[in-house]
């Protein structure tokens, strides 16, 4: 009897556990297809025929086939000069900003450092309390960074969250290591080098992916700092075709008898233009992306 009511108990756990399964797993395909139709959406839009993206009439899938968009928007000098300096903020930054959280996560991550509580309280404190936008950009202006490439990279050199995730990772590293190489004479500079870099690539990951993607998507601070349109990153460029509706930055793309043709059609090959490469970048990190997540923000 008692093996009749265990079997029985068995089947309905299994039962139980199948439904859950199959509810979490029709629950994710919901997500994903909602995450996923607005790209597959404009990518349909911006490679369909003209006369059916006018018409609105592609909903999901692409109809006809025309790269004219596309020919459109590389033609034009304003886009490269765009990708240019977004990939010079991109790179720069995010080696600017790699290298200042880790110089400033390494002594914090040290027990025998003695500042190391009083500087976590005055770095939590910025997370939560700043001067403002007004200060800032008196600031920046005051030091004679308007206007200038510096005024995207050194406000934003490094980020309070950042070191505290990079500190936890470093914190987790086995102290003997240090120890070790103190004891063989090498200095801090040498150990951060040749010993905590090695063993700290998913952190690396995390921070790099981190800050590229905040530079890539930044068009805020160009708004606010940069007056100079040579300067602007594309996702400024693209901000004043898309929120302030720049018909003349459109029709200059699309400079024939054929501008309405093509104009709304040149906004969504904008859009896959600027998203494109960091898609293609994200999956080369994913795995360093999760593992140093995890480490980084729950080990003590």
């Amino acid at each position: 009897m008692v093996r009749g009511e265990t079997a029985v108990a068995a089947i309905r756990k299994g039962l139980a556990e199948k439904s859950f399964d199959a509810c979490l797993l029709s629950f994710m395909l919901l997500v994903i297809v909602i995450t996923l139709y607005p790209f597959l959406y404009v990518v349909s839009m911006s490679i369909s025929d003209p006369e059916y993206v006018i018409n609105n009439s592609v909903w999901l899938w692409p109809k006809g086939l025309s790269l004219e968009a596309y020919k459109r928007v590389f033609d034009n000098p304003d886009v490269w000069r765009s990708y240019y300096n977004t990939l010079y903020y991109t790179i720069i930054g995010t080696a600017i900003n790699v290298t200042m959280t880790l110089l400033g996560a390494y002594p914090l991550a040290r027990k025998t450092f003695f500042l190391r509580k009083q500087l976590m309280v005055f770095i939590v404190i910025t997370m939560f309390f700043s001067g403002g936008l007004i200060p800032m950009f008196l600031l920046v202006r005051n030091i004679g960074l308007y206007d200038t490439r510096w005024a995207i990279l050194l406000p934003a050199a490094v980020g309070a969250y950042f070191i505290i995730i990079a500190r936890t990772f470093l914190q987790g590293l086995p102290e003997s290591l240090i120890e070790s190489a103190k004891i063989d004479g090498a200095n801090d500079i040498y150990i951060l080098y040749k010993i905590i870099l090695p063993l700290s690539k998913p952190i690396l990951a995390v921070l790099s992916l981190f800050y590229a993607v905040g530079h890539w998507n930044s068009y805020f601070s160009a708004m606010i700092y940069l007056s100079d349109p040579s300067l602007h990153p594309m996702s400024l460029y693209l901000v004043k075709i898309l929120i302030q509706n720049s018909a003349a930055l459109v029709q200059e793309m699309a400079q024939d008898i054929n501008r309405t043709m093509y104009a709304i059609q040149i906004k969504y090959a904008l859009i896959i233009v600027t998203v494109l490469p960091i898609l293609f970048v994200y999956p080369f990190l994913q795995k360093y992306f999760v593992k140093g997540v995890l480490i980084g923000s729950l080990k003590e």
